[in-house]
């Protein structure tokens, strides 16, 4: 859910790995447009491998597909502030304690995938597959004459 606090402009938290889930992210049933992300998360469990890398980068990959910055709190991985294009703008490296004091960016205009979400490319899975079965009936025909 949006969450609107006095003072802030309106959010969406997500615990740990909803940030992976875009299209959940993106849909807002209050009607209240999130203007930015909160991902709250605890890494400890990946320890010291690729796991708090790439869920930094799957959170900086939301960002980008939503056009919204992402505040990204981690109790041992890496915390972060992302732009809506999904740059860095400050960050907490893993393992570090401390804070970070950056300004939130400006959410973008909404997103080609804010808008429409996994249908341009279940369209273009659907054009793909109508191709092969077109290549394949054709190829039927000219063996059976």
């Amino acid at each position: 859910r949006v969450v609107t606090v006095p003072g802030l402009p309106a959010f969406r938290p997500l615990i740990c790995y909803e940030i992976i889930f875009p299209r959940e992210v993106s849909a807002s049933r209050s009607g209240v447009a999130a203007e930015w992300l909160l991902n709250l998360t605890n890494d400890a469990w990946f320890g010291d491998s690729f796991g708090p890398r790439q869920h930094l980068a799957i959170a900086r990959m939301c960002a980008a597909e939503l056009g919204l910055p992402v505040v990204r709190a981690a109790n041992t991985g890496i915390s972060a502030m992302i732009d809506p294009y999904g740059r860095i703008v400050d960050s907490l490296p893993l393992g570090t304690a401390g804070y970070a004091d950056a300004p939130l960016p400006a959410p973008l205009a909404p997103t080609l995938y804010s808008r429409t979400g996994d249908l341009p490319a279940f369209l273009l899975v659907l054009v793909m597959l109508s191709g092969l079965g077109l290549r394949a009936v054709l190829a039927f025909r000219a063996n059976s004459n």
